[in-house]
């Protein structure tokens, strides 16, 4: 064998040089990609449900208020009956 020049036969793995610090660099950025996917994910399930929340608290707040709309105004007819 002269140097420089790969032996015959074999996995091309146990000649090619492996550099380890790119290649866990690599499954790092993957690694993060994937977490910064879920905690969009997770984001989006948490404002959706702040909305719907958000949509029942106003229903009561108006649900209240239109009771007491209809309370004030039976008082009205009450008095103007009289």
């Amino acid at each position: 064998m002269t140097a420089g020049r790969k032996p015959a036969g074999g996995s091309r793995f146990l000649y090619d040089s492996f550099d380890a610090a790119s290649a866990r660099i690599e499954a790092h950025e993957r690694v993060m990609e994937e977490r910064w996917a879920a905690l969009d994910y997770r984001l989006a399930q948490i404002d959706g449900a702040l909305e719907r929340l958000e949509r029942r608290i106003w229903l009561g707040v108006y649900g209240a208020l239109a009771f007491l709309l209809a309370q004030g105004a039976e008082a009205v007819l009450t008095a103007a009956m009289r």
